[in-house]
């Protein structure tokens, strides 16, 4: 008896759908075109929660507008921060922690100042493995903070950048090919060329590096000025050409450079021309001796009026009056008020603006 109601039953529901499905009058190939719709739909969905990385530039890449430094969305922005002292001598304050304590302060920006002819240096008798090794760990630890890092190659007493030529070529094809993908990296080629190196000498060597940095990444290049970075007249007659997102350096030190330095950036800047001032300090030019807080103030006012970046010497703890910690300061990271040279309480001061 039940397997008779159960295909009665069954008959019924065969019958019945028979019955129904003519009765509502559906367009079989609206029903089709109807599902296509919807699989588009969830799949326009499903494409939305995916960002696509060939289009989208991240907020952080910066280049240059009209002489200006430009985030992504063409906003000016400034640069403020701190280079460290020679990673060869100072290499303890390459952690995240320290780098740490200098953003809270109001930092955006560490300078890896990388000496190339000093003892110790990069093309003179250094260990090539460690300084890059130091570098890198630089970079990581500026990134996962999220702040701008500055690859600096540190002539001084090597004089012309051109003297260790090939082997900046080498190290910045090595740098650039490694952080392409960085947006927040930026390559300093020169840092003072001076010895009676003059402009058309510097621009050769910048003509021998950007290319090889250009093969793998648009980000900014500084590139360095005659007389330790002080002669910014010749570039305004004579720039680089060719290459987009270059800027030139300036250095001054306050109780040394006064208007006449002040005036030249003033002049360079009305030209149009893009400065990035990748070192200062405090004290006289020989980054020891008497300090000029009236003078630094009035830089400070200047560059934050023309809106132009600026990044302090020096993350140590020498004895001498550029360096922002006291000799006494066994501290890595974590500094307090009393850890710092009166340079550093200054630049403090001036970072938490």
């Amino acid at each position: 008896m039940k397997r008779f109601f159960l295909r009665i039953l069954t008959l019924m529901i065969i019958f019945t759908s028979f019955i129904i499905v003519p009765a509502c009058g559906v367009d079989k190939n609206k029903v089709n075109n109807e599902s296509d719709i919807i699989e588009k739909n969830e799949s326009q969905e499903l494409l939305e929660g995916f960002e696509d990385k060939s289009s989208v530039v991240s907020s952080k890449q910066l280049k240059v507008v009209d002489g200006e430094l430009m985030d992504a969305s063409n906003n000016p922005i400034q640069l403020k921060g701190i280079s460290t002292h020679g990673l060869a001598w100072f290499p303890q304050y390459i952690n995240k922690d320290c780098f740490a304590t200098f953003q809270s302060a109001g930092a955006n920006v560490i300078r890896l100042a990388m000496y190339t002819g000093e003892s110790g240096g990069y093309c003179s008798g250094g260990n090539q493995a460690e300084l890059i090794a130091i570098v890198e760990k630089g970079v990581d630890y500026a990134t996962e903070l999220g702040m701008y890092v500055i690859i600096d190659w540190h002539i001084l007493s090597d004089n012309n950048p051109q003297n260790n030529q090939q082997a900046a070529i080498d190290f910045f094809g090595k740098m650039s090919a490694k952080y392409k993908d960085y947006d927040n990296v930026i390559y300093e080629i020169c840092n003072e060329p001076n010895g009676g190196t003059s402009w058309a000498q510097v621009k050769e060597y910048a003509n021998a590096v950007i290319p090889v940095i250009r093969e793998n990444t648009d980000a900014v290049i500084l590139v360095g000025t005659p007389q330790w970075c002080q002669q910014l007249d010749p570039v305004i007659a004579d720039p680089i050409t060719g290459y987009d997102n270059i800027m030139y350096t300036l250095h001054f030190y306050a109780a040394t450079h006064k208007d006449d330095l002040r005036s030249q950036l003033v002049r360079a800047k009305e030209a149009k021309l893009p400065v990035f001032v990748s070192e200062y300090g405090i004290c006289d030019a020989s980054g020891n001796g008497n300090i000029d807080i009236d003078s630094a103030n009035k830089w400070v006012e200047l560059m934050d009026e023309y809106n132009v970046s600026y990044v302090c010497w020096n993350l140590a703890n020498k004895n001498e009056a550029s360096s922002v910690l006291n000799p006494s300061c066994q501290k890595v990271s974590g500094f307090t008020e009393e850890d710092y040279s009166q340079e550093g309480k200054w630049l403090i001061e001036v970072l938490g603006k």
